[in-house]
């Protein structure tokens, strides 16, 4: 039996159904006029997250509630299930959820069978994003850490003074406790790089101060299949940040293959075997589910992504367009301009659909071939603004450099060091989407440098 809810007109209004709510789904939430749209959202997240800052939450330097955005905020304007979306039937124009809640039981009598229910579009804004990419290496969902959500950030911050009262314990023996101090990192991406950052800030400062002998047997490795770490920076940049890391004793190792991971062990290929008691995996993304389900819709090959057009409309698998769904975010890519998944990228493609939404909204098209053709705008363009990534020590590094144009007479191409950890933090602070948290983080910053971070673990 499948229950069905549909978010009739209200006023007239047509119903817009946004699925996610993360960089794409929650900005289109943001700025869509809801005096104009009917609006539904899909998530199993009640929140939104953002996710730089989730480096620094995970070792203490922000504390959770500064990296979220709470997607209730919005209600009663708009509807809100906390579910995951199974399927997408185009022609009849429904979606079909599953509740992402856990079952309903009371007293001794078993959960209930939750069931599918179905949810009615007019407009349906794709917007699932992607997962945590594992290569299916056996091992890394049981027994590594992810950094992609602020529930990992939570587990990975109490592993970490897990890890530190264990090898306090006076029964272990040195060997054992550098084994439960040898804090692993696999990719070697802004996220890798940023969180072994930020980790050493926390052993070099507090852990120095409060398990003086720990943090001498404490160690940061970082690997990465690839020739050198940070990839889509400058090559002068990433020598310096090589650099920089090597000197503050984080050893990186490049073209290392992982093989398999045991519980506190990492197997390498052509390398052996490295014991660890923390280990965290950030090595790009997978398909969703979801995406990889849909056949009536032209998929990229390999990565599953929705294929769109210039107007962010997704493509039929006929070639044709339907006017009536979008597609942005790691989920999505333009057939003729792909672009990397980053959350700037989706960051402005959620802003121009926005823009495109609440102009269709004064236009109030028929549901006529003609008035489907209607441009709002001119096509979308991605306009990068550079890319930073935090190397520790109130240090960070810049990068515009490969944006279009002459490099050489760009202002401030590229930048490391102190300069570019303040671009760092500015550009953080100024994005934090409410005043909340413009206000929350940077108290937590300055309150972590005047009082340190906190080490409790509850």
């Amino acid at each position: 039996m499948t229950r069905s809810f549909f978010g009739g007109p209200e006023g007239g209004k047509q119903s817009l159904v946004i699925l996610g709510s993360g960089w794409g789904g929650y900005e289109v939430l943001r700025g869509v006029d809801k005096k104009k749209w009917n609006v539904t959202v899909i998530s199993p997240n009640t929140y939104f997250n953002f996710t730089p800052l989730l480096a620094g939450a995970a070792v203490g330097t922000l504390e959770f509630r500064c990296t979220v955005e709470p997607v209730r905020r919005y209600t009663p304007q708009v509807q809100y299930y906390q579910a995951w979306c199974d399927k997408i039937d185009f022609k009849r124009k429904s979606i079909t959820c599953v509740s992402a809640t856990p079952p309903v039981s009371f007293g001794n009598a078993p959960p209930a069978k939750q069931q599918p229910f179905q949810v009615s579009y007019d407009k349906l804004v794709v917007a699932v994003g992607a997962y945590r990419q594992t290569f299916n290496i056996p091992g890394v969902k049981e027994h590594a850490h992810f950094l992609k959500d602020v529930k990992d950030a939570r587990l990975i911050r109490t592993r970490i003074l897990e890890c530190l009262e264990q090898a306090n314990q006076p029964d272990l023996t040195d060997a054992d406790r550098r084994k439960l101090l040898n804090f692993c990192i696999v990719g070697g991406g802004p996220t890798g790089v940023e969180f072994a950052a930020e980790l050493h800030d926390l052993l070099h400062n507090e852990i120095a101060k409060t398990y003086p002998e720990l943090a001498k047997l404490a160690r940061i490795n970082l690997y990465d299949v690839a020739n050198s770490i940070l990839g889509t920076f400058d090559s002068s940049l990433v020598s310096y940040t090589e650099r920089t890391l090597r000197r503050e004793g984080i050893s990186i190792h490049t073209n290392h293959h992982v093989e398999k991971v045991e519980k506190g062990k990492l197997f390498l290929k052509d390398v052996g075997e490295a014991d660890f008691g923390l280990l965290v995996w950030s090595t790009g993304l997978a398909p969703n589910p979801l995406t990889s389900s849909i056949t009536e819709i032209k998929k990229r090959e390999r990565t599953d992504r929705l294929l769109t057009d210039k107007y962010l409309n997704v493509i039929r698998t006929d070639g044709s367009i339907d006017p009536d769904v979008w597609a942005i975010g790691d989920a999505s890519s333009i057939e003729v301009d792909p672009l990397p998944a980053t959350a700037q990228v989706a960051n402005q493609k959620a802003k121009y659909l926005t823009k495109s939404l609440n102009k269709l909204a004064k236009v109030r098209p028929t549901h006529d071939d003609d008035a489907s053709k209607i441009q709002l705008q001119e096509p979308f363009e991605f306009r990068s603004r550079g890319s930073l990534a935090y190397i520790g020590g109130w240090r960070a590094i810049y990068d515009r450099s490969k944006t279009p144009g002459d490099p050489d007479k760009k202002f401030m191409s590229k930048e490391s060091g102190r300069v570019a950890w303040l671009l760092w933090r500015s550009a953080y602070f100024t994005q934090t989407l409410s005043w909340r948290n413009k206000i929350l983080v940077p108290t937590y910053w300055f309150l972590n440098w005047i009082f340190g971070r906190d080490l409790t673990r509850f």
